[in-house]
């Protein structure tokens, strides 16, 4: 045991064999004298010329216009103003060879499976959004928000006639729907 203890103190004081012992500096015999640098002349301030501005604009008291909306006139019913019967416009038939990809087909009521489609699209997210909890309406105003302004959009444009343009709308608040009910 003491002859262990020996050999462990014996290596840990010689040091390591490896690590190169570096020869001290050579000691400096002469001070070297110090270069001071001379000081910067400064240049004399060049003053900015004076430029006479106009008097700053006050706001008056005024307040934005708002413009009043025109209520549609009653229409006035005469004898001499009959009511013409709408003009009928003439069927069109395309056929398959026509109607190529690419096309561009009639809309609204051309197509009113779309339209349903849309109507439906449009119910049920309604619907989702009437069964949503109120603390889950508290907590996600802006996305609640959202889903409302492209629901509204799309119903203005399948009331403009726009189908496939309030399809992409009411998808995209489908899709909005779809994240908050995660």
């Amino acid at each position: 045991m003491r002859w262990a203890l020996a050999c462990a103190l014996t290596c840990g004081l010689s040091g390591c064999r490896h690590k190169p012992v570096l020869p001290p500096l050579p000691p400096i015999t002469q001070p070297m004298a110090l270069l001071s640098s001379p000081e910067p002349a400064t240049p004399p301030m060049i003053e900015p010329p004076e430029v006479d501005l106009p008097p700053m604009p006050v706001a008056t008291g005024s307040s934005p216009r708002r413009e009043r909306r025109r209520r549609p006139s009653a229409p006035t019913t005469t004898s001499a103003a009959q009511p013409t019967p709408p003009a009928e416009t003439p069927a069109v038939t395309v056929s398959p060879e026509e109607a190529a990809i690419g096309a561009l087909s009639l809309g609204g009521e051309a197509n009113p499976r779309a339209q349903q489609e849309a109507v439906e699209l449009l119910n049920s997210i309604e619907g989702r959004l009437r069964s949503l909890p109120a603390q889950k309406l508290n907590m996600e105003k802006t996305q609640i928000s959202r889903i409302r302004n492209f629901q509204k959009q799309a119903q203005q444009a399948l009331d403009t006639g726009d189908t496939e343009g309030a399809m992409t709308l009411a998808t995209k608040a489908k899709l909005l729907l779809d994240d908050l009910e995660k």
